[in-house]
């Protein structure tokens, strides 16, 4: 039987140890991002907007969950792509956990409390949005009801656990509105993961699997 509580403990731990950050990113990258004639185009600039998302852990089905979502065709550049809960810092917020925590309830309809803060990821840049993102990893104590709103085309449900475990790792040609090319992407839930989502979980998973605490 899952013991969720000693899970999470573990997790908590590992994310006050120093973290992957570009050593899991690039396992997800674009091929071109860590070249270097183009690093320089993948740092943030003046102009660049900070943002948050949550990484929201609950047990479910003798296992740990998490929920991303589809974005709405044609709702901006990054249209029907796969993300996490989450978006712009806004004045008001006092932190970014306080970003994540209020998009999280505006778009999925979910209240988590503070004290159920576990830790964050490395903050990522990315170019076609022109945010600095800073991923937030938080709990609950058992499955939300979810209340997604117009932001969120399908809520999706992805098995941590599951996650880790097996290599969903694959490389196809991928399309969006500012790219084309060969790209690395996790096939779950029979939708493609891939881009910043995919980098950030990609840290995450790298961090469950380290054998030290």
């Amino acid at each position: 039987m899952l013991d969720f509580s000693f899970w999470i403990t573990t997790l908590q731990k590992k994310l006050q140890n120093p973290l992957p950050a570009e050593d899991a990113h690039i396992l997800l990258a674009p091929p071109f991002r860590f070249a270097k004639e183009n690093l320089a185009k993948f740092v943030p600039n003046e102009t660049t907007r900070t943002s948050a998302v949550l990484i929201l852990l609950y047990p479910h089905q003798n296992s740990i969950f998490f929920p991303l979502m589809q974005r709405p065709n044609n709702s901006g550049v990054h249209s029907g792509q796969i993300s996490l809960p989450g978006g712009k810092k806004e004045e008001s917020d006092e932190d970014f956990l306080a970003t994540a925590l209020r998009e999280t309830e505006e778009e999925i309809g979910v209240i988590v409390p503070k004290n159920n803060f576990l830790g964050e990821l490395s903050p990522l840049y990315i170019p076609p949005s022109n945010f600095l993102v800073y991923p937030q990893v938080a709990f609950l104590d058992k499955r939300p009801d979810f209340l997604p709103n117009d932001e969120v085309a399908e809520l999706l449900e992805l098995d941590i656990l599951d996650f880790v475990k097996n290599d969903y790792l694959k490389t196809k040609v991928i399309e969006a509105s500012y790219m084309k090319g060969e790209m690395p992407y996790y096939d779950v839930l029979h939708k493609t993961l891939w881009g910043a989502t995919a980098m950030i979980l990609s840290e995450l998973k790298t961090i469950i699997m380290d054998k030290n605490e």
